[in-house]
């Protein structure tokens, strides 16, 4: 076996996507120093309450809670073949006097339940402040262009004109929702305490001479020394806490990447009529052959990253069913992945939305002229209701602008013409002395646009920065 690292399969959510900040939350130094961290708020709560704990091995527990010798805990692994037990004898290694009391009536998930839910909890604070980063982008785009009239569309054809401001705000407001559905599941996920084997705390209740109030005291004052209110620690419990948190933590990442495809579908959708692009540098390559092309590829690991996130609630939600009566251990290699790897490729995608959301180009003269070719049919109703309006008829003149309608969609549709419904109208007698040019100003098809953006920024957005005030410095980097 080669030492190369590049002859070794290499994580891409490491390598090419998860930031420095959410790599090392899921960081094995960060998952065994929790762990080290647990023991030691377990010892100090049990000697509080009497237990034959000393402070020497207090002091031995705290004194050792960062100098993990991972070679060692492995080598024990491989022995032993339990992760846990492993590095409860390595943490007794170094911390000699306190050898015999780590650990003191614990089963494994007392280490592994509680750390993955501190993780996650950790987690969805940057995936929170990230969420919220990508809506203040927006909201700032959406207030600069609120009153750019472009093409809406529904069921992709064109569609009544809205603006390029108010497009960004319902791409921004759907990220408010996810917001709200990831804040929620931060100020809930819970705790797993101190249970012991199958949940029933019988080891605990054993140490403290079948003592129920010590038990319990002892269970909230670990959790509060981990910084868990004791509201948060799960009342019961088997063996783990419950799977089906999982399926919820998932859930909202779902949630969030499926917005997240949205948006970047849409901008997909919009680089291809050349009115809207993610950011492009210098010397970015689109094409390895077409050289002209500007692919846009953020977006694109957007979906592709976000198309992975939703993919595991499938996965949680069969990890959760498949838990037989108190426990089964099948969950336990598969969650080593989904939970890590969800953080990380959310964490990876939220990056690049930052990133394309404060970069996003508007091209108005494309964004113009392809209203301009879809204008006239739009303006049929303002042309029926002035011809009204100067007493024609408004059966006749509705014939009328049906015929010239479908003539001049024949035009473009199988002669490749422009749109020359106006110059029909202004041909016909009915039409005429009406101001037709008058009619197919842009700012008279947008309604209400450009307030809703405004009130949306004002009532939604504001208070969001306000949660999160260091939003403006914040800087996302894309690595490749």
């Amino acid at each position: 076996m080669t030492d190369d690292p590049m002859s070794r399969f290499q994580c891409p959510l490491v390598e090419r996507n998860a930031s420095a900040v959410m790599l090392e939350i899921w960081s094995p130094r960060r998952k065994f120093t929790t762990w080290r961290k647990l023991w030691l708020a377990l010892a100090e709560s049990q000697r509080e309450l009497g237990l034959s704990i000393t402070s020497g091995q207090i002091e031995a527990l705290r004194a050792h809670l960062e100098d993990i010798d991972f070679g060692r805990a492995a080598e024990l692994e491989r022995k032993l073949r339990h992760d846990v037990m492993a590095h409860v004898h390595a943490y007794g290694e170094v911390a000699t006097e306190a050898r015999g009391i780590i650990h003191l009536g614990a089963t494994s998930q007392f280490v592994n339940c509680n750390t993955e839910l501190l993780l996650m909890r950790e987690s969805l604070d940057v995936v929170c402040r990230k969420t919220a980063a990508v809506i203040d982008r927006l909201a700032k785009f959406a207030v600069e262009y609120k009153s750019l009239p472009t093409l809406g569309f529904t069921h992709f054809q064109p569609a009544q004109p809205v603006t390029v401001g108010k497009r960004a705000a319902l791409w921004a407001h759907d990220l408010v929702l996810a917001l709200e559905d990831l804040e929620h599941r931060r100020q809930t996920i819970g705790f797993r305490g101190v249970k012991g084997t199958t949940g029933t705390q019988a080891s605990f209740l054993a140490l403290f001479d079948g003592d129920h109030d010590k038990v319990l005291q002892l269970e909230t004052l670990v959790a509060r020394r981990m910084g868990v209110e004791p509201g948060r620690i799960y009342t019961i419990t088997g063996q783990t806490y419950p799977r089906v948190v999982d399926v919820y933590v998932l859930s909202s990442l779902a949630a969030l990447a499926a917005v997240a495809t949205k948006i970047t579908n849409d901008i997909r959708i919009l680089a291809g009529r050349k009115e809207l692009e993610e950011p492009f540098e210098a010397d970015q390559i689109g094409s390895s052959a077409m050289a002209y092309k500007r692919n846009p590829m953020r977006s694109e690991r957007v979906a592709g990253l976000a198309r992975f996130v939703m993919s595991m609630v499938q996965n949680a939600c069969m990890t959760a069913a498949g838990q037989w009566l108190e426990r089964t251990l099948d969950d336990s290699s598969n969650r080593r992945l989904s939970l890590a790897e969800g953080f990380l490729a959310t964490d990876g995608f939220l990056d690049l939305l930052i990133n394309i959301s404060e970069g996003l180009v508007v091209y108005p003269a494309t964004i113009g002229r392809n209203l301009e070719a879809e204008l006239p049919f739009m303006a049929t109703e303002e042309i029926l209701m002035a011809g009204v309006r100067a007493g024609g008829d408004r059966q006749e003149l509705h014939e009328a602008i049906r015929r010239h309608s479908q003539a001049a969609a024949q035009r473009v549709k199988a002669e490749g013409g422009d749109n020359d419904l106006v110059e029909r109208l202004r041909g016909d007698p009915l039409f005429a002395g009406l101001d037709l040019e008058g009619t197919l100003d842009p700012a008279r098809f947008i309604g209400r646009a450009p307030e809703q953006v405004e009130e949306f920024v004002e009532s939604i957005v504001e208070p969001i920065r306000l949660r999160y005030p260091d939003l403006g410095g914040m800087r996302a980097t894309v690595a490749v």
